[in-house]
């Protein structure tokens, strides 16, 4: 049977098992499974336990259960409540300030979280229900917090950002500093929005107002004195500082991302056991229990993504594909895309885990090819694959907005992120069309 004819049998078999309704990990693992005994030796069987484990033996893949840690920590205590509470309580002057204190909250919480769903649930389910009690319409206040959820994986510790270093052996450290970026690029897009969305629905408030309609909650003004703001900040503080020291480690090469995250995980333990007196073994358990599963079901992904990843390459599959894209002749700005039109489509199916370890051995070598830095690709990919979070008909941040919001039509959810897609295709645009703003952190830091 020829290299075509196993690379689509392979493509249909995986698309069939997923649309049957099996999860991701089972499915990509029996696929393979199943090609190592039809097409490989008979021997191959035996090595799939050695094959995972070699493959998942990163120590750059260990610093993930940790993260997820870290994130665990904060989401499950009162730090994201507190954290949005003390930006509402300093930026509530500003016009729809309200609004931007959930980007700039969800910001920074991702990058203390590094998830998406857990920024949007721990700001969302304070930060959803304050802005619609200062008359936000539900569809803007859900798209503020599932766009600002996103950030999740662009700013560091990211584990999409650490699974594309290992897929495309990339440095680490240079793709976390060129995302910051990109990543302040897409908050004063939310944030310029927000600011602008604010004054269409407070004019429109006022306007009505005055022709004799209802007070509107947008027209209220806060009376929160500057006692009221600094007595806010001992609890926002020290997080805010365990997020800039996490950064100095990893940036300054004082430790490796490991490192880095393993002192992230017990600094967040030790804050909210000082902060909010979670220490006793109860309190704890649910922090513990849900990194044990989360971690366990993004490591199964993982190391079920690399087996089927290695079956592809072994087979010919994805060198085959590469080649024959390379021998296209497309221009370097039409591949990239393509490619990154079918990362699009793969969002409506996939996680970005797997879209990463399953399409990384087909795109990265054409792109190497047409001379792209992979470094700043891995940046472009990510915002794309942010996209996959929030746009249907599977928008996983949707979703947790919907839950967390139930009263909210899944309607409104969609139609409010929709301006924040087209904000993120723009900040795309702009990052091709200047790729220095990805890149001239890392080369000013790590050198060219």
């Amino acid at each position: 049977m020829s290299t075509l004819s196993i690379g689509l049998l392979y493509g249909g078999a995986t698309l069939l098992a997923m649309f049957a309704g099996m999860p991701i990990a089972f499915a990509l693992g029996a696929i393979a499974t199943v090609f190592m005994i039809a097409f490989m030796p008979h021997g191959s069987v035996d090595t799939i336990t050695q094959n995972v484990y070699e493959e998942m033996a990163s120590i750059t893949l260990l610093s993930i259960p940790l993260f997820i840690l870290k994130g665990s920590a904060i989401g499950r205590s009162r730090a994201g409540q507190d954290l949005y509470g003390a930006l509402h309580a300093w930026m509530h002057r500003i016009p729809g300030g309200l609004g931007i204190a959930n980007v700039f909250a969800c910001a920074l919480f991702a990058a203390m979280a590094g998830s998406s769903p857990a920024t949007c649930s721990a700001i969302g389910s304070a930060g959803i229900p304050e802005m619609r009690k200062r008359g936000y319409s539900g569809g803007f206040a859900a798209g503020i917090i599932a766009s600002g959820g996103t950030l999740g994986i662009l700013l560091p510790p990211s584990i999409t950002m650490i699974l594309y270093a290992v897929a495309a052996e990339q440095s680490l450290g240079r793709l976390f500093l060129a995302a910051i970026g990109p990543a302040l690029l897409l908050v004063v897009l939310f944030a310029g929005y927000a600011m602008w969305r604010f004054r269409h629905e407070y004019n429109a408030a006022r306007l009505h107002y005055e022709a004799g309609g209802a007070h509107s909650e947008l027209l209220r003004e806060d009376t929160l004195t500057t006692r009221d703001k600094f007595a806010l900040l001992p609890r926002v503080l020290p997080f805010v500082v365990l997020l800039t020291g996490v950064m100095v480690a990893l940036y300054g090469g004082y430790a490796t991302p490991s490192e880095t995250a393993g002192l992230g995980a017990v600094l967040a333990l030790a804050l909210i056991a000082g902060i909010y007196d979670v220490w006793r073994p109860k309190q704890l358990e649910p922090i513990l229990v849900s990194t044990l599963k989360e971690s366990t079901m993004l490591m199964f992904i993982i190391g079920m993504s690399l087996l089927y990843s290695y079956v592809m390459s072994y087979l010919h599959i994805s060198q085959s594909t590469a080649e024959w894209i390379v021998s296209l002749h497309l221009s370097r700005w039409v591949l990239l895309f393509a490619i990154l039109i079918m990362v699009v489509v793969l969002g409506f199916f996939l996680p970005p885990v797997s879209i990463i370890l399953m399409t990384a051995p087909i795109i990265l070598p054409p792109l190497r090819a047409a001379n792209f830095d992979l470094v700043w690709f891995g940046v472009i990919m990510t915002i794309v694959m942010e996209l996959g979070l929030i746009h249907p008909p599977v928008g996983l941040n949707l979703f947790v907005i919907k839950n967390i919001a139930p009263d909210i039509p899944l309607r409104d959810v969609v139609w409010g992120v929709m301006p924040f897609v087209v904000l993120m295709i723009l900040a795309v645009i702009v990052l091709c069309i200047f790729p220095e703003i990805s890149t001239w952190f890392s080369d000013l830091v790590m050198g060219k």
